[in-house]
């Protein structure tokens, strides 16, 4: 993981405005999201491991699931998470058929050096669309 200081960290806005002005560049709330807090990714790369640029956010003013909640978001970071290609070997899950995802194999694999700049060139995009 490499964290990289952005000009929208500590910045605060409505969660549905900024899920209109990100969306189209290509971030997503990640699936691990709570009441309280999220995560925004882009995923630059699917390779034998996904490479992310991940912005954390915190609700101030309300919950994640309520209408006009209030967001503020965190430092942005790199992140390379790698996964196994095919089938799982050994699978322990009474909830196979619902989750059919394979374990990774690093959730935080070091992140290749040749992407970091691609990385914050991601980053600088999205203060340019949400500090304009």
């Amino acid at each position: 993981m490499i964290t990289l200081p952005s000009k929208v960290e500590n910045q605060t806005f409505l969660l549905n405005d900024i899920e209109k002005q990100i969306k189209p560049l290509g971030y997503v709330i990640g699936g691990n999201w709570d009441y309280e807090h999220g995560y925004f990714d882009y995923k630059m790369e699917d390779n034998g491991s996904y490479l992310f640029v991940r912005v954390p956010f915190q609700a101030v003013e309300g919950e994640l699931d309520q209408q006009g909640v209030e967001v503020k978001l965190g430092r942005p970071f790199l992140l390379s998470h790698k996964y196994q290609s095919g089938l799982d070997d050994w699978v322990d899950d009474e909830s196979a058929l619902v989750n059919q995802f394979s374990e990774p194999v690093d959730k935080d694999a070091p992140f290749p050096k040749e992407w970091i700049d691609t990385g914050r060139a991601h980053v600088h995009e999205l203060e340019e669309v949400l500090l304009r």
